[in-house]
């Protein structure tokens, strides 16, 4: 069974990390954990050592839980719900896990949801955790 994770290091997604990797041990599956640069090659060189920075912390909690994972960046330059999403399908993914951040019903109108999109929008089945 493949997951997909989301991460950009916040304690949501650190929380859905480690809940892809529970699932995943049992089942003799695999996580990939993707992090999506929106500004595709217009990205600063410092959010790039960020992102990989937020990336070796990842695959460090992952081996600590015993999971072997796959890290990566993706700088297609699409918002990070369609980023996951085409991911998703490109790799014939069976679960995408979400970290869900807590925002008041103004910034959800305002800003949109990243897991709402990536809910209404998966090839698959979509876990959440706060």
């Amino acid at each position: 069974m493949k997951f997909l994770v989301g991460y950009n290091g916040s304690a949501e997604s650190i929380a859905a990390i480690k809940l892809a990797g529970r699932l995943a041990k049992p089942l003799g599956g695999s996580v990939s954990v993707v992090t999506s640069m929106e500004g595709g090659s217009r990205e600063r060189p410092e959010d790039i050592a960020e992102a990989e920075e937020n990336l070796r912390e990842a695959q460090q909690i992952m081996k600590a839980d015993g999971v072997d994972c796959e890290v990566f960046q993706s700088a297609r330059g699409l918002s990070p719900g369609e980023d996951l999403i085409n991911i998703a399908k490109e790799n014939d993914v069976d679960m995408i896990v979400v970290g869900i951040e807590k925002r008041s019903k103004t910034q959800k109108i305002l800003l949109g949801s990243t897991a709402q999109f990536i809910i209404l929008k998966a090839p698959c089945p979509v876990l959440t955790v706060k």
